[in-house]
């Protein structure tokens, strides 16, 4: 059966309008001046189509349409690019691609979201949660998110789609680490044997985090930038290097952070310091498997295309919800591609679908009645 809209559907024209607003005020998330006025903006749309006005949490925004929390809906209006950014990537839509900073990642999902709940009929136990830092690895809206997403059904997270339109069935949890060291400086030509050399034990513990990695299981174990010395004459005494881990279970995530602050300096004086630790839990298979069947099953029902699911290694917001045990359905938002890239772009003849898709799924778990 072809897809046709449904009456109370949002119109594209309308989300298509709202979705250039929101474009066009840029939100970098490093810039707290152009975040406050993004939030200023996605307040004022957010009240105009839902009918109230939503709670102001900092930079982040909450809408608790009706009762405790059953369906919570989760977008962010922070981005990657910089303020200026229209000015090489504006807004346009040209053969059916809508191109604009944010525009993938993840505006055309946060706009989809709202015209959807203006939508509703009845929004009872429904929680639009639009924050501000997602891009930062959200430091300040962790506890927000997994406090609205514990004990609630299900979560919807309005992050980009995958390739072809596929949901986001998997995420790896993501452990964030800078290996500090400390030497002892000395002059290099005069007196090197004095000295404890950052460096030289900066290149040995590089080795041994590297080897941390299991590529059988999916964990990654990647060091990054990494900073040593002061002068081209002197043994460095300082030096440090960042880590990335990605890791497909929580227990993976625990073996890694054992083994990282168990490392042990190799030359005779120099001290290793371990910082930073887990940043986001796994958004594990188990935890979206009945709603991916229940999207299925959807937009079957609809007429919808045929969905689709993957295990990516990027994170979300939706790996908090998971870790607090709530249902997670993640990648309902655009269908296009080239996030934080030259190339981010959505495709215009993919946004009603994708709107019909997460309508049913809000009538759909809204009926099933209270989850707290």
């Amino acid at each position: 059966m072809a897809y046709d809209p449904h009456p109370d559907l949002p119109a594209t024209d309308a989300l298509l309008a709202d979705l250039r607003t929101l474009v066009e005020q840029e939100s970098p998330s490093s810039d707290p001046d152009a975040l406050a006025r993004s939030a200023d903006l996605v307040a004022r749309l957010g009240t105009d189509l839902l009918g109230v006005a939503p709670e102001r949490l900092g930079i982040h925004l909450r809408w608790r349409l009706g009762g405790p929390t059953r369906v919570l809906v989760l977008a962010h209006h922070d981005t990657v690019w910089p303020v200026g950014s229209l000015r090489t990537h504006p807004f346009e839509i040209v053969d059916g691609v809508l191109r604009g900073p944010g525009s993938f990642d993840m505006k055309t999902g946060l706009a989809m979201a709202l015209h959807v709940l203006a939508s509703l009929g009845d929004r009872t136990g429904v929680t639009l949660l639009v924050t501000g830092d997602e891009e930062l690895g959200s430091p300040s809206s962790q506890a927000l998110i997994e406090d609205e997403a514990r004990g609630a059904a299900a979560a919807l997270v309005l992050e980009a789609s995958a390739d072809g339109g596929a949901l986001k069935l998997e995420r790896k949890g993501t452990s964030i680490y800078r290996v500090v060291i400390k030497g002892r400086a000395a002059h290099a030509g005069l007196e090197p044997e004095k000295g404890v050399n950052a460096s030289v034990e900066l290149a040995h513990q590089v080795l041994a985090v590297a080897a941390l990695g299991d590529p059988a299981v999916g964990t990654t174990v990647t060091p990054t930038d990494a900073t040593s010395g002061t002068t081209r004459n002197t043994v460095p005494a300082d030096a440090s290097f960042a880590v990335d881990v990605r890791a497909r279970t929580a227990a993976e995530q625990v073996r890694v952070d054992a083994a990282l602050r168990a490392l042990a300096p190799v030359l005779p004086g120099a001290v290793v310091e371990i910082e930073g630790g887990i940043n986001r839990p796994p958004l594990e298979r188990a935890l979206s498997a009945d709603l991916f069947a229940r999207a299925q099953r959807l937009s079957a029902d609809a007429g919808l295309p045929p969905l689709t699911g993957v295990a990516v290694g990027g994170a979300s917001d939706g790996n908090f919800t998971a870790g607090v045990g709530t249902p997670t359905l993640d990648g309902l938002g655009a269908v296009g591609g080239g996030a934080h890239a030259d190339d981010e772009h959505v495709l215009v003849g993919r946004i009603p679908d994708r709107t019909a898709l997460l309508r049913a799924l809000v009538v759909d778990l809204v009926a099933d009645g209270p989850a707290r």
